[in-house]
């Protein structure tokens, strides 16, 4: 349990560096963030040479086959190199556990107005908001979550982001929570929560609270969640700090697997990737304010050869990528008008019969995606089941965004409303995609892109 190191230009093609912290007398290295201390309230650095300072979770193993339940504790490393070499913090941990089972993933910020830093911190099944003026010293100011959201399984991973809203001069604050087990589809998933922050407490808007509010039915407790990603594989995504303010976007990168297989994927030499870069975006939709995932420009540079159609019309069926072409990583984007259909069916296949198919129920909005027949489903017993999505219904248009890979695909609908992520293992990759319905529909704006491996 180490943390990894790799750096890139633009997002896309990476370079991996060696390991940059190992395990020590306090533990393994669990998930945590990093920062730029550009005031150096740390003094780990100078104010010519602003230190970059890692905040991570220690696991402490022994401590647990104890049986204790203050295992889990924070420390500090630091580097003056541009991360290229680590020293860890000699006074290390720099927050000790109060007795919480599960402690960890601090993410941290500096808060503008109230000139501290602001760490969120997983806590079980809630988060705890933590405030230091020097990443040394830290004092807890608050706690959320209890009362709102999923509680099916331990809280993690959490992120909280100052957004602004799209087309407005107005921002909130989005808390994003991984949480495994209790995803919409099983297993890992992220959902979120939007509200204001003070520099000490977080509190949910009141539209948002209806949407993350328990309700009794049946006499039964039934949790409420917004998730960011309906696919069982986006988990434990947390935004890069210090985005120059050029550029402005909340850039994220989520680990693309499932703890309910992670460990039993049918892979060799590795084992799991991560999701492609997302813009993550706060937009009004009908139903409040929702947080859209939208993959960065910067994919395009591995576009190798590129297609547009300006309108297919007339059609209950159109082939967008033929198996002939043998095409196994694509890009794919197209309005949809669905006319008088009332389901949208796309179906990703090979020459072998395996398939992917996601359809879209018009008038519920209801997204089923079925990976039944994908391929190697035999590892896991709950690998193939179907997983279910919602997006607006009744629309005219439908906007469809797809990164279609070896043994991926990234579905973003309506410029990123709905999202899905799934991992596939198909005998070969999927080198047919074709586009169905049950009365004519039209097709505008399509863009068929073949890719370049990023290797």
């Amino acid at each position: 349990m180490h943390w990894g190191h790799a750096v890139s230009k633009d997002l896309v093609h990476w370079e991996e560096l060696p390991i940059a912290l190992y395990p020590d007398e306090h533990g393994t290295i669990f998930s945590g963030s990093a920062v730029v201390d550009w005031n150096n309230t740390s003094g780990l650095g100078t104010k010519d040479n602003p230190p970059l300072v890692a905040i991570y979770t220690y696991h402490n193993f022994e401590k647990e086959q104890l049986g204790r339940n203050d295992y889990q504790t924070q420390g500090i490393a630091y580097s003056l190199d541009k991360g290229r070499t680590w020293l860890k913090y000699t006074q290390n941990p720099v927050l000790a556990n109060p007795g919480i089972k599960d402690f960890r993933d601090p993410k941290v910020s500096w808060h503008q107005e109230s000139q501290k830093w602001v760490m969120v911190l997983a806590q079980d099944d809630h988060i705890g908001f933590y405030s230091s003026p020097n990443l040394f010293d830290w004092q807890l100011e608050s706690d959320f979550g209890k009362d709102w959201g999923v509680h099916g399984g331990v809280w993690e991973c959490p992120d909280l982001i100052k957004m602004p809203i799209e087309g407005t001069n107005d921002f909130q604050y989005v808390l994003l929570v991984s949480i495994n087990p209790g995803g919409p589809n099983g297993g890992s998933a992220t959902q979120y929560f939007i509200g204001d922050f003070d520099g000490k407490t977080f509190t949910l808007t009141d539209d948002f609270k209806t949407d993350v509010k328990p309700v009794i039915v049946n006499n039964e407790v039934k949790e409420s969640g917004v998730w960011l990603d309906y696919g069982t594989d986006n988990y434990a995504g947390v935004t890069f700090s210090d985005v120059p303010n050029s550029d402005g976007r909340k850039l994220l990168i989520g680990w693309m697997s499932n703890w309910q297989y992670a460990n039993q994927v049918p892979t060799e030499k590795w084992r799991s990737a991560m999701t492609i870069p997302r813009a993550l975006t706060l937009i009004d939709t009908n139903n409040g304010l929702r947080v859209a995932s939208t993959p960065v420009e910067e994919l395009n540079k591995i576009v190798k050869k590129k297609e547009f159609y300006q309108q297919l019309s007339g059609e209950r069926q159109y082939s967008l990528v033929s198996a002939d072409r043998n095409i196994s990583l694509h890009h794919l984007e197209f309005d949809v008008s669905p006319l008088n259909s009332d389901y949208i069916k796309l179906i990703f296949d090979n020459k072998l019969g395996e398939k992917t198919t996601l359809n879209l129920d018009v008038m519920s909005g209801e997204i089923i995606f079925d990976r039944t027949m994908s391929g190697d489903t035999s590892f896991d017993s709950k690998f193939a089941n179907i997983q279910k999505a919602i997006t607006t219904p009744k629309l005219s248009k439908y906007r469809f965004n797809m990164y279609v890979d070896t043994s991926s695909i990234e579905i973003f609908v309506n410029d990123g409303e709905t999202v899905i992520t799934s991992i596939v293992f198909p005998t070969m990759p999927y080198s047919s995609v074709n586009i169905e319905a049950n009365s004519k529909i039209t097709l505008e704006d399509i863009t068929i892109s073949e890719l370049k491996s990023i290797w």
